[in-house]
């Protein structure tokens, strides 16, 4: 007769045998959340669980916390961005600190606020030394993302920065060549535009990123490109 793994510990238990299982195994069975490979028909809680219990990438031994995501679950922009800093490995949110301020000050610029709209990462988890993110790191928490963008169900994305806009369109391209033209991501608009990070270190690309904010807005609110 074949026995399940279930059923094998049952019965040692039964006969009073101290049962050792694998803390990765543990963690998985004391939350059934965060064994569910399939995250297309998880719910936002339950999402957000899996990814707070996530160990599918080594990321996961150095971080403070997972970074889920922010915003209204149900808005009409998506921001997508690379991967959480040290200030958002700390306080679990992403776009804080400096970055963030100006982040909050472009959609304010454009009659949306932070709370409009929902914003995440590439990743959920915090580089070493904020390092950019590995194919496999990004592979691992594309299911993740894949599925907020299907909660949310967006009028229009924006990629903000050359990760983000990369590993979105699966592309190598310059964010120099990728902004400023539309893009689709399973029929969604993308519109690329520099990191606010970016920004800050060249503010003469602001005009720039005024013109994708304006590309956005308008594809949002239905007008052409």
């Amino acid at each position: 007769m074949i026995q399940t793994e279930h059923q094998r510990r049952a019965y040692l238990e039964a006969l009073g045998i101290d049962v050792w299982v694998p803390r990765d195994q543990a963690d998985m069975q004391d939350n059934p959340v965060a064994a569910e490979q399939d995250e297309t028909k998880l719910d936002w809680q339950q999402l957000r669980e899996a990814v707070a219990a996530c160990t599918r990438c080594i990321l996961h031994e150095s971080r403070t916390q997972t970074v889920f995501g922010v915003g209204d679950p149900d808005a009409d922009w998506m921001i997508i961005g690379e991967a959480p800093g040290a200030e958002e490995d700390r306080r679990g949110e992403p776009f804080v600190g400096r970055a963030g301020k100006l982040l909050d000050e472009m959609l304010r610029a454009i009659g949306q606020k932070r709370e409009s709209v929902f914003i995440a990462n590439i990743l959920k988890c915090r580089p070493p030394n904020n390092r950019d993110p590995k194919a496999d790191e990004a592979s691992s928490c594309r299911g993740y993302l894949e599925r907020q963008i299907d909660l949310v169900s967006p009028k229009i994305i924006l990629a903000a920065g050359r990760i983000a806009a990369q590993q979105l369109l699966g592309t190598d391209a310059p964010v120099g060549r990728l902004r400023g033209k539309l893009h689709h991501l399973r029929e969604i608009p993308v519109v690329v535009t520099y990191h606010p990070a970016y920004l800050l270190r060249s503010p003469s690309q602001k005009r720039k990123a005024w013109d994708d904010l304006c590309m956005a807005k308008r594809l949002a609110d239905g007008s052409p490109a």
